[in-house]
């Protein structure tokens, strides 16, 4: 092999012993159908070898870079405390190597803990079936409105509510495009969807699915009593995405009437970890089981009358029915479906409650005080709120001005709505030392920051 990929194991017989079974003399063979523009032209920039001291110290050197801030941000993305126990569970080896468990006889404490993880979730939503897993919150979303759009077979319009996350809508959005979806958005008002707006697009008789936020994308609320009715009296169904952690203190998904419940689960004990790897839980009715992408996993007794585990419905899996299969999630989130079921297993419902107790009262705490610097105000002072508030700020003063001071201050002060408002979340991690910067930060903040 050519010296310019040094981290390469193959030789050159090797590679060209592949070549020949793949039918092609060359590498480049291989790239026809990629655009020469495209391709790279010069090696790697891979640096030289390094002894294990040396190595060591250069990460220890990057990681100096790093500045901790105190995190106030949230809009779907929380710092949470995560057990150490956790960490110690999900790096063991035997959970640590697992791949797709396709054979159960030698896949039972991977079965087990995909198990455990759908029954858990089952619990937190109040539905019948959780899969195991999709990617993330957004794509979670989206594969929920293909389910709408599947099961209504005739109609392919989707509604959306303007207080979801505009992350989320926006993943929706290139999702429906390539499958010839009609995604609608339903208005908002005065901070929450509209449901006039709502009852007048169902009058039109073509909508498969309703996708509506909870707590929405300015961490309120909202009221859906009766929607489900409205949305189910047009042969509709109705998606919540909800965020994983409030589960434990507010009304469930099956309560609301809802037949999909979507999010993503960081907010279970996952670090945030620049974006991923984070894990999106879907759950929904036994109706819609067949439906639904992502592993099932299923507990039987075997020929002994032992509790075994068994992949379920497996006509749906790709390695089954390849194209035509309903999953496309092999290789799927295995590990963070794991750490999620160690955080739950670890925290129970007396722990999760505890968390959201935690940051509500955090949050209402600094809201006030914020508001009494006489530079803030609640956006939508009349709506209810948990552990995250959309602020409005007083002229003098901009959301990126005061991301920035923060920041330099050692504090995530939070996330920038427009330029006048500033979404600010808080969980059990700030302390009250924590609030007080915050709260004299914004004190002493100058005009025009």
């Amino acid at each position: 092999m050519s010296h310019s990929h040094p981290y390469f194991p193959h030789t050159q017989e090797d590679v060209a012993a592949m070549l020949e079974r793949c039918g092609t003399g060359t590498l480049d063979a291989m790239y026809a159908d990629v655009p020469a523009s495209l391709r790279m032209k010069q090696p790697y920039q891979l640096p030289a070898a390094m002894t294990e001291p040396e190595l060591k110290r250069f990460f220890r050197n990057l990681d100096r870079r790093n500045e901790p801030l105190t995190c106030f941000a949230g809009a779907g993305v929380y710092h949470h405390f995560t057990p150490a126990a956790v960490e110690s569970i999900v790096a063991r080896s035997e959970f640590l190597t697992a791949y797709t468990p396709y054979q159960p006889e030698v896949s039972q404490g991977t079965l087990q803990y995909i198990f455990e993880y759908q029954s858990m979730m089952c619990e937190l939503t109040g539905l019948d079936v959780s899969n195991a897993s999709l990617y993330d919150g957004a794509t979670a979303t989206a594969e929920a409105m293909l389910m709408c759009v599947a099961a209504a077979k005739k109609k392919n319009r989707v509604l959306i509510s303007a207080t979801m996350n505009p992350a989320v809508a926006q993943v929706c959005g290139t999702y429906a495009r390539w499958h010839g979806i009609a995604l609608d958005t339903i208005p908002e008002h005065d901070g929450v969807t509209s449901l006039e707006a709502l009852e007048e697009m169902l009058g039109a008789g073509d909508v498969a699915g309703v996708i509506l936020p909870q707590p929405n994308y300015y961490g309120i609320v909202e009221d859906l009593s009766g929607i489900s009715e409205k949305i189910h009296g047009v042969k509709a169904l109705m998606v919540m995405n909800c965020v994983a952690s409030t589960l434990a203190v507010l009304r469930t998904p099956a309560q609301w009437g809802a037949d999909i419940a979507v999010g993503d689960a960081q907010s279970l004990g996952m670090p945030m970890n620049y974006g991923g790897p984070y894990l999106g839980y879907m759950c929904t009715t036994r109706t819609l089981m067949r439906k639904m992408p992502g592993r099932i996993v299923g507990a039987t007794t075997d020929s002994r009358g032992q509790r075994v585990f068994v992949l379920t419905l497996q006509a749906r899996e790709q390695h089954i029915r390849r194209d035509k299969a309903t999953s496309n999630i092999c290789s799927n989130q295995g590990i963070m479906a794991l750490h999620t079921a160690a955080y739950l297993s670890l925290m129970g419902q007396e722990g999760l409650k505890e968390v959201n107790e935690a940051g509500c009262a955090t949050m209402h705490a600094l809201a006030r005080r914020l508001c009494d610097t006489g530079r803030m105000e609640l956006a939508y002072p009349d709506r209810p709120y948990l552990n995250e508030v959309l602020m409005r700020l007083k002229p003098g003063l901009s959301a990126r001005g005061i991301i920035e001071a923060a920041s330099a201050a050692g504090i995530l002060a939070g996330v920038e709505v427009a330029p006048d408002l500033l979404l600010v979340a808080c969980t059990e991690m700030q302390g009250t030392a924590d609030v007080n910067a915050y709260v004299e930060l914004i004190k002493n903040l100058p005009e025009n920051e």
